[in-house]
């Protein structure tokens, strides 16, 4: 399980983030692919990395897999589990952009700079069932991009592509996003303002304090729950002016769906927590993470490396 979240800052620069849910570390380090790194793109999807990208994975036969990651132009994507809904295409189809489905957050990334640029390339284009190993099937997912404009929703499934505008800027698990839109809905009544006195008879009743308009607001762990709580929180988190304040914004608001160990056990008998929180501003162009076992943000300047060149950089 996991959950995403995008927001602008006042002078609109973007920052895009998420909690990686899981009961387990996969080994994940924030890998860097330069400019000019050709990738093993079974299907031609990605000829050469037109963006530097600077994100959170795991490196397989050269290739990285990325949870999430962002390129120097403000363009971000984070892949969210999505069993029971996700289906891939089975083959390739002939006149369309094939793209195996452990490529596309590269492939995001690395051929475009725009939402918009993204979703007119999405319309002939096909995620295919193409693992790239054995020892990593295929993950079932649906992503969430980004850039300082606005954010869609990318899932396939029996129906194909599908792509959803993302008005809300935040993304979890299943069911799939149209189901979410539509849920947030019987949330309406939840507001940040201490509810008004009342009175029943001739009782005057006042609430004790803040949060009496939250009443209401989902506090558990379940998909569904976590995507009205952190939509409610993006909603309301005022804006802010520095890096550092964005910052924090962004690691409080996914700490507001962080899970707990022992709280949710899997049906593997495993407790889920939130392995690590990561995110970039690109602003900076610095990706931010912090893990469950060591809660302090640490950064990565994509500055600071050379982002031109064949070869992977792994922090």
């Amino acid at each position: 399980m996991c959950t995403g979240i995008r927001f602008v800052d006042d002078l609109g620069n973007m920052y895009f983030g998420r909690n990686l849910d899981w009961s387990c570390s996969y080994g994940e380090r924030v890998v860097i692919t330069p400019a000019g790194y050709n990738p093993r793109s079974p299907f031609g999807a990605i000829e050469q990395v037109k963006h530097p990208i600077i994100g959170m994975g795991i490196v397989q036969e050269n290739v990285p897999l990325y949870f999430d990651c962002a390129n120097d132009v403000g363009l971000a994507v984070a892949g969210l589990n999505f069993p029971g809904y996700a289906k891939y295409a089975p083959s390739v189809s002939e006149g369309k952009t094939n793209i195996a489905a452990y490529e596309f957050p590269l492939w995001v990334v690395a051929n475009f700079a725009t939402v918009d640029e993204v979703e007119a390339a999405l319309a002939n284009a096909v995620i295919v069932d193409k693992p790239i190993n054995d020892k990593y099937p295929s993950s079932l997912l649906h992503w969430l991009i980004g850039d300082a404009t606005r954010s869609i929703v990318v899932e396939y499934t029996e129906a194909g592509m599908q792509v959803f505008h993302d008005d809300f800027d935040v993304l979890t698990n299943q069911p799939g996003f149209a189901w979410h839109a539509e849920n947030v809905r019987n949330y309406l009544n939840v507001t940040p303002d201490v509810p008004a006195t009342a009175s029943w008879r001739t009782a005057e009743l006042s609430a004790y304090g803040s949060g009496g308009g939250m009443r209401g607001l989902p506090g558990d762990y379940y998909s569904t729950s976590r995507f009205v709580r952190v939509a409610y929180l993006n909603a309301h988190y005022p804006q802010k002016a520095s890096e550092e304040e964005n910052v924090g914004r962004l690691f409080h608001t996914l700490a507001g769906v962080a899970m707990i160990d022992g709280a949710a056990r899997m049906t593997n008998g495993e407790f889920e927590l939130t392995i690590f929180t990561g995110g970039v501003s690109c602003r900076t162009n610095k990706y931010y993470y912090s893990t469950y076992d060591d809660p302090a943000i640490r950064s990565v300047a994509l500055c600071d490396y050379d982002t031109q060149g064949g070869e992977l950089i792994i922090v």
